[in-house]
């Protein structure tokens, strides 16, 4: 590890020197205190020989234990246990060698046994205390030469951490170890009322969140850093509503899925985003389950999108033999394999540029590169435009599906899994029918053929192209206005990472037809995601920003469902993951004989009354956009057993 910059260095080799000092020292205290004064002068010959024997064997078994390649500035527990480890066998190995060789031999005649004891007990404290000096003068400023000024006023920013648990104490660390950053940590709050009074690395628990207004005033901060990477979004909005009625800057440490690839930092702390808003309580990681993905060549379809890239992300960290990624974008394409390349440089990438729409294409490549896991994530996903390009998602969506599906299948695929979509529940659009009827195909050819073929349903994902939350942005940049369909328009939201994870978690459970639904906590209003994005820009709603309601969009409905009327669903063993069995309209050779039907309408240039004609014979529950949405269904606040969705009313 390098050395922060501006940081008086003790070298290693210091500590090597120090050591031939401290192991002879050591050697001669053990003999000091186990002998009296004149007979310890009588023992001085053996006890210089005892001398020279501890510096030989203990300084490389010091450097075998790694003793001079750490930097002793971060010294932790994990660092103590490898001092004690070191010098209890070094020491070990030199009683064995005492009292097996040397005495017997009468080399060392009048050696008293108990120096050995002492001798030990004399080393780990002083190879330990030299070391953990360096830490210790390091935590109270002694070592550091950069006093981490703020470049404004040439003062550090005084700060006020929300959070006493882990990742508050982590930063006031870093704050400490790094002046450059140029902040100076005030104290604590935490709405642990145990906690208030308390002491934590030097700073004291002030006060709970209502407390920061009084303690901003009184300790004169300058900013506010959120220390809560796994609160709900109520509890960050809260927050974000009393720093700004102080008022007084705020910012956030990174999120939970933003913290697996490393530990918090200072240099993480960023402003509060939208995601921190929408935070339910999180998904909590658990033992990973997609080991199935573990030197197996994976295929993912659809790579070069917000779900398709992050899922190779994902199957990447799982070290798969080899990454397939096909798209029918090769720009999309050669920038997640940028991505990929940067980020594991060591793994095996296969780039695709094919249609999924071309069977022989699509055969050829499983002929060629023979994937054992299959993500199927190709689909056209906009809504209001697929309403004007009924073909386009016909084709795309339905003739795609059944080519990736038909030829795993005759390539003897190991597994498969279609990303669905909550629009496929009671669809009042073309794109959630069609995806509605690739989850009735994806279960079907499971069922006959008996292989492990699943799909996945989910909602909304934040930050993906096309969605919301980047159009919003677009038009706050651009000085407004932000346009909102509806008033009371919602959505269910998940991070993708969050989304992906548990697509991977879902997909181990299955065992061949299973249709999982991911538990996406509560919808969202749109309304209120303006209103935040807004805000968090720094500007007013209705004041600097106007808000314009534009009417709903074709084949929109206010709200969107997780689960059909009749289809019984249960919990699985991971808490946010559903598994449903509905019975299907359709199966076997009738549903083959409709869907090519529907596909050779769509192909043909049929009319859009015919092609919706042809998928309410698949889909009998999907409307139109002219038509009335059709008893939607919720998920349950909390998982139990197998329940059967129940009509609501309609919307």
């Amino acid at each position: 590890m390098a050395a922060p910059k501006g940081s008086f260095v003790i070298r290693n080799r210091c500590f090597a020197i120090g050591d031939l000092f401290l192991i002879t020292l050591s050697a001669l205290l053990g003999f000091a205190i186990r002998l009296d004064f004149p007979l310890f002068w009588t023992r001085l010959p053996i006890c210089i020989s005892f001398a020279v024997m501890a510096v030989v064997i203990k300084v490389p078994v010091y450097y075998f234990f790694g003793l001079y390649r750490r930097y002793w500035r971060y010294a932790s527990v994990h660092d103590a246990l490898i001092i004690l480890l070191a010098t209890t066998t070094s020491s070990t190995i030199l009683s064995l060698l005492v009292l097996g060789l040397f005495l017997p031999q009468g080399w060392l005649d009048g050696f008293p046994r108990s120096v050995l004891i002492i001798d030990w007990l004399c080393s780990v404290f002083f190879i330990g205390a030299i070391r953990f000096s360096v830490r210790f003068l390091g935590e109270f400023g002694v070592l550091k030469r950069g006093n981490g000024r703020d470049r404004q006023n040439g003062k550090p920013r005084r700060v006020l951490i929300v959070g006493a648990g882990d990742a508050g104490t982590m930063l006031v660390r870093e704050m400490r170890n790094n002046p450059g950053v140029g902040m100076e940590p005030v104290g604590y709050v935490d709405d642990n009322t145990a906690k208030v009074g308390m002491h934590i690395r030097g700073l004291s628990v002030l006060g709970t969140r209502g407390s920061i207004p009084h303690l901003v005033r009184q300790f004169k901060v300058d900013q506010v850093l959120i220390a809560m990477p796994t609160a709900p979004g109520s509890a960050i909005r809260q927050i974000k509503e009393i720093c700004e009625s102080v008022p007084v800057s705020f910012k956030t440490i990174p999120g939970m899925y933003e913290l697996l690839d490393g530990t918090v930092q200072v240099s993480q702390i960023r402003d509060v985003q939208i995601d921190d808003l929408l935070r339910r309580d999180p998904v909590r990681i658990k033992t990973d389950d997609a080991r199935y993905v573990h030197q197996k060549v994976v295929l993912v379809t659809g790579a070069g999108g917000s779900i398709g890239s992050e899922l190779c992300r994902q199957v990447a960290r799982r070290h798969a033999k080899r990454l397939i990624l096909l798209g029918h974008g090769e720009h999309s394409i050669y920038l997640v394999l940028c991505d990929l390349q940067r980020q594991f440089p060591g793994l095996n990438l296969t780039p695709v540029i094919a249609d999924v729409r071309d069977k022989p294409r699509i055969e050829r490549m499983f002929q060629v590169h023979r994937p054992e896991v299959v993500f199927h994530a190709a689909a056209h996903k906009h809504v209001p435009l697929m309403e004007l390009n009924l073909e386009e998602a016909v084709t795309n969506n339905v003739l795609g599906t059944r080519n990736v599906l038909e030829v795993a299948h005759q390539s003897g695929v190991e597994r498969f899994v279609l990303i669905s979509s909550d629009k496929a529940v009671n669809p009042v659009n073309i794109m959630g029918t069609t995806k509605r009827i690739t989850e009735l195909m994806v279960q079907d050819i499971a069922t006959r053929a008996g292989r492990n073929f699943v799909a996945v349903r989910f909602g909304n994902v934040l930050g993906s192209r096309g969605s919301v939350v980047p159009l919003f942005k677009r038009q706050i940049a651009a000085g407004g206005p932000v346009t909102v369909t509806h008033p009371d328009m919602e959505r269910y939201f998940m991070t993708i990472p969050e989304a992906v994870y548990l697509v991977l978690q879902a997909a181990a459970m299955g065992h061949g037809g299973e249709l999982f639904v991911l538990d996406m906590g509560e919808p969202v209003k749109i309304v209120d995601l303006a209103h935040d994005l807004i805000a968090l820009s720094g500007l007013q709603p209705g004041r600097d920003i106007e808000i314009q309601f534009i009417g709903m969009r074709l084949g929109e409905k206010l709200r969107e469902y997780l689960f059909l009327a009749g289809e019984d669903y249960e919990p699985t063993q991971h808490e946010k993951v559903f598994v449903c069995r509905g019975c299907p309209s359709l199966e076997g050779e009738a549903l083959h004989r409709a869907v090519q039907r529907l596909l050779q309408l769509a192909q043909h240039g049929a009319s859009t009354a015919e092609i919706w004609a042809a998928a309410k014979v698949i889909v009998p529950e999907c409307a139109a956009h002219l038509d009335a949405p059709r008893t939607p269904v919720n998920l349950p606040l909390e998982p139990g057993p197998k329940r059967r969705a129940q009509a609501w009313p309609a919307l």
